[in-house]
């Protein structure tokens, strides 16, 4: 039995069962000892060791190819599945592996080889201590053991959480295991104890609250993490309270919901930067970073940061990440006019994209998906391009991401610090995107910029000419597949750092076109989609981006398991 009052239990005599075999002695329960299983024995009395020199259990040797000794900073017995173990805790793991009996004869048995478990201390999140409780007790109960809660890694980079049960019965035994895996867990610097969170409880299906209450917030109180919890109720309060937040108070802000509502709190995060440093918020060239790491749990309909930073838009994977504190530093963009700032964001579109978001923003009425099917096919309808002036300031690149220019890329390369390596396009164009991230989603799985990166300090500049519609779709499609989507004649990608986009306006419009235009923007205005966020600008914009500018929860797309990101189309 594993009810001893004391660390040690007393081996009893063993008693025969029969002449094929003999019931082995009763294994201790539960020890503490900074080194060698010499010291198991070492608190026994004289006849007791006695005993056990004629009967003791022996733990399996170790498999080949084990892990190398650590200093052991704890030792003892605990029942782990059914099977007595013995226990050794380091800084690093935590390790155990099954007491196996002598034989009848006396030798130990050696023959079996039992695998050693190990869990790495750096992918456990969270220790409990285990009690049986009676219904409505809501404090104290029978102790059973400790319960350590591990991040596990399963495929499609999906992420969840799984419990260890180390059962013994000794308070004070299991007390101070309880208290030095703490001290362990406590030493781990990214994690956060404290989070600002926002939840959208109208983005998507209007699930948001739903998934924040049942999956991440169970998660954040099993870590120990404190929340203050702020459910936005119109477009614009979460910036608002992010400007008077003492941000101090916490060590980092969390985003429940679709795109845009991570757009409102990634600027929010950026802006009360630029004010707390005393920076003017009227014209940024030089924005200083985000004070706290941001993290993102998708709750929207195409969920493009959590999936590019996650490899997956699944809730749970993406709070896991916050729990274990992986931060991956971004690439953040600034959106100007020539006297003021706009926003800060990761990607925008204008033209298609752009009209398209513009569209189903005036049908907010419908649900959400037959909202973005309706205005997805009533612009491709409508297909109209944009005329537009287009400036930039290419990157400059190695020779060796120049040779792929026989697939019908155009790249150009400038030298760092010239003033006149300005590139114009001026025509018109069905759709222009500026991209710092690679924005996968399931629509996408290799990225509407497969060739950018989290933190690479550049842009990705697709612009599509003006081209028949049947030609657009097969672009579109291309999004979707394994195939090239920038292989047409009308397509053309760039690596930049800057982007100038100034509107023309266009006097050869229809009754028919005006009156299209005028549903999907304010007049004289144009749309723009940024990060999935409606902005109206009538005059130039100016885009910028800014190396590694803020902190996001989630992982390299270069780490992901199987990760698509990878291409050489641009």
């Amino acid at each position: 039995m594993l009810g001893a009052k004391g660390p040690f239990l007393r081996a009893r005599p063993e008693r025969s069962v029969g002449p094929a075999g003999a019931r082995a002695a009763a294994p201790p329960v539960s020890s503490a000892s900074p080194s060698s299983s010499a010291s198991l024995a070492a608190a026994a009395g004289p006849e007791e060791r006695g005993r056990r020199r004629r009967r003791q259990p022996r733990v399996a040797p170790p498999a080949k190819g084990a892990a190398p000794a650590e200093e052991p900073l704890l030792r003892g017995i605990f029942e782990i599945g059914r099977r007595s173990c013995d226990v050794v805790l380091s800084a690093r793991r935590l390790r155990w592996s099954p007491i196996l009996p002598e034989s009848p004869a006396g030798d130990s048995v050696t023959s079996l080889q039992v695998k050693e478990e190990i869990i790495e201390m750096k992918d456990v999140f969270s220790v409990k201590l285990k009690r049986r409780r009676f219904v409505g007790q809501k404090k104290g109960g029978t102790l059973l053991g400790i319960t350590i809660f591990k991040c596990l890694n399963k495929e499609e980079n999906k992420l969840t959480d799984c419990a260890i049960h180390l059962h013994n019965f000794s308070e004070d035994h299991c007390h101070s295991w309880f208290r030095c895996l703490k001290e362990i867990l406590n030493g781990f610097q990214n994690r956060p104890k404290s989070l600002k969170v926002f939840v959208n409880p109208s983005s998507h299906k209007r699930e948001a609250t739903h998934v924040y209450y049942e999956q991440v917030a169970p998660l954040f109180k099993l870590a120990d993490i404190k929340t203050d919890v702020t459910v936005t109720e119109y477009e614009g309060h979460a910036l608002s309270v992010l400007k008077k937040c003492e941000l101090r108070a916490f060590d980092g802000v969390v985003c429940v919901g679709g795109d845009g509502s991570v757009s409102e709190v990634a600027h929010g995060l950026l802006l009360k930067a630029q004010l707390d440093a005393g920076k003017g918020t009227d014209y940024v060239l030089t924005p200083v970073r985000a004070p706290l790491p941001l993290g993102v749990i998708p709750a929207g309909t195409t969920n493009i940061l959590a999936h590019t930073l996650n490899g997956i838009s699944h809730p749970v994977t993406a709070t896991l990440h916050i729990v274990m504190g992986h931060v991956q530093p971004v690439d953040v963009c600034t959106f100007s006019t020539p006297s003021k700032l706009l926003r800060f964001g990761f990607s925008a579109m204008f033209g298609f994209g752009a009209r398209t978001l513009a569209l189903a923003e005036k049908h907010r009425w419908m649900p959400s998906n037959q909202r973005k099917d309706f205005a997805f096919i009533k612009t491709l309808a409508n297909l109209k391009p944009e005329e537009c002036e287009l400036s930039f300031l290419p990157l400059q690149i190695s020779q060796e991401d120049s040779h792929e220019n026989d697939r019908g890329k155009k790249e150009t390369n400038k030298k760092i610090g010239s003033e006149d390596q300005w590139h114009k396009i001026q025509g018109h164009f069905l759709n222009v995107s500026i991209m710092a991230i690679p924005c996968l989603c399931s629509m996408a799985p290799r990225g509407l910029a497969p060739n950018t990166r989290l933190n690479n300090g550049s842009m990705a500049l697709v612009v599509v000419q003006n081209t028949s519609r049947s030609e657009f779709i097969k672009h579109l499609k291309r999004y979707a597949s394994v195939k090239n989507q920038f292989n047409f004649p009308f397509v053309e990608t760039y690596t930049v750092e800057e982007v100038k986009v100034q509107p023309r306006l266009e006097s050869g419009f229809d009754t028919k076109e005006v009156t299209y235009l005028k549903t999907t923007s304010a007049e004289g205005t144009y749309p723009w989609n940024i990060d999935g966020d409606l902005m109206e600008e009538a005059s130039e914009v100016h885009i910028r981006v800014h190396p590694q500018l803020i902190d996001l929860y989630g992982v390299n797309t270069d780490d992901l398991e199987g990760s698509k990101a990878t291409c050489n189309c641009i």
